[in-house]
């Protein structure tokens, strides 16, 4: 069994897509997506390895990182021993590939 953990800006990123479906479409809806994306997230903790590098990260070969989904939804993360840090979770309707080199390449 692995260990999932949230870092800071993912916590923010599912803040904001509440947020975002509360105001656009229904709270009732936005509570749904919280809690479909934290299922999804806490699955990880049963079989991180089945996600897949994200293409964008892929052709610049960085292969650390690993995404599943839920719905369009990317939820990014990184696998060390037993842990799992779950870096993103963004929308995949938007082109990601600047927003994922900047927030996962950080020096």
């Amino acid at each position: 069994m692995y260990h999932v953990f949230l870092i800071a800006e993912a916590e923010e990123d599912i803040f904001d897509l509440h947020r975002f479906v509360a105001a656009h479409d229904s709270p009732g809806k936005a509570d749904n997506l919280f809690g479909k994306l934290q299922e999804t997230i806490l699955s990880l903790s049963h079989q991180p390895s089945r996600g897949h590098v994200p293409p964008e990260l892929a052709r610049i070969d960085i292969l650390d990182f690993l995404e599943i989904h839920y719905k369009p939804y990317r939820i990014i993360y990184q696998i060390i021993e037993t842990d799992v840090f779950v870096h993103c979770v963004l929308d995949g309707r938007r082109n990601l590939e600047e927003l994922l080199q900047r927030r996962l390449l950080r020096s």
